[in-house]
């Protein structure tokens, strides 16, 4: 089943005089359960296919469908109800509230919903077990290492219960033995809870852990690569030289 999907999705910027055309023509499709990575070199249209595909931002043409709903078709505030509650997002530098401790991190999105703490409660305490930090759980991010924020902010992501979860470099701003834990994770989220994920990532090692690689050039979609059993990095690596990327 597809979760979510772009058709003829452009976007252009003015930048003085001149437009930029940050995205042409993308056209992508995400099962339930699929793991996608986005990978292109800087100024490839990463990240702002990832805003797009999360209702931070509007296309300038074309439609994104969320669970077969068009983002374009409702109001301002129906688009920020099915962010808030429909898509979760896990950013590079985790974006904690520093004075909240990780469980009150987690239920924050609950919190903004106006939903009661009892009738959260006992979600937030199995995503924090979940994500290995049942015993955290009290600890501000201060207290916390690099690679436990990232887990608190994946857990954050799921208490929704969101049909996607979007990814911005996530292990970008962790040591080697802390990413491929978070990647481990997302991986798992994926397998067992049948979590759909779109991840934009530079590092061919981190795509691998993906069920399918997509890349952009220059605001285009110019090839995708299904990982299969056997494929690593390296094939990863291999496709990004072919297509001078």
């Amino acid at each position: 089943m597809t979760i979510l999907q772009t058709t003829n999705v452009s976007k252009q910027y003015k930048m003085g005089e001149v437009t930029v055309n940050a995205l042409n023509q993308v056209d992508l499709s995400i099962e339930t359960g699929e793991f996608v990575a986005i990978m292109g070199p800087s100024g490839s249209g990463k990240s702002t296919l990832l805003h797009l595909l999360g209702g931070l931002d509007q296309p300038t043409e074309g439609e994104i469908a969320l669970d077969g709903q068009a983002l374009s078709d409702l109001s301002d505030k129906k688009v920020t109800l099915i962010r808030r509650r429909n898509i979760g997002f896990i950013f590079q530098f985790y974006n904690l509230v520093p004075t909240l401790s990780a469980e009150e991190n987690v239920a924050l999105p609950l919190l903004i919903d106006g939903q009661r703490p009892r009738d959260y409660q006992e979600r937030v305490e199995h995503l924090l077990s979940l994500v290995g930090l049942a015993e955290r759980r009290k600890h501000k991010p201060d207290q916390l290492s690099g690679g436990e924020q990232q887990r608190v902010a994946i857990a954050r992501a799921l208490v929704t219960e969101p049909a996607i979860v979007l990814a911005d470099e996530p292990t970008g701003n962790l040591d080697s033995r802390a990413g491929e834990g978070i990647l481990t994770l997302l991986r798992r989220l994926c397998d067992e809870m049948k979590q759909s994920i779109v991840m934009v990532t530079h590092a061919p090692k981190d795509a691998g852990y993906a069920d399918r690689v997509v890349f952009l050039k220059d605001g285009k979609i110019v090839d995708e690569m299904r990982l299969e059993d056997g494929r690593d990095a390296t094939d990863i690596l291999t496709r990004l030289t072919e297509l001078e990327l």
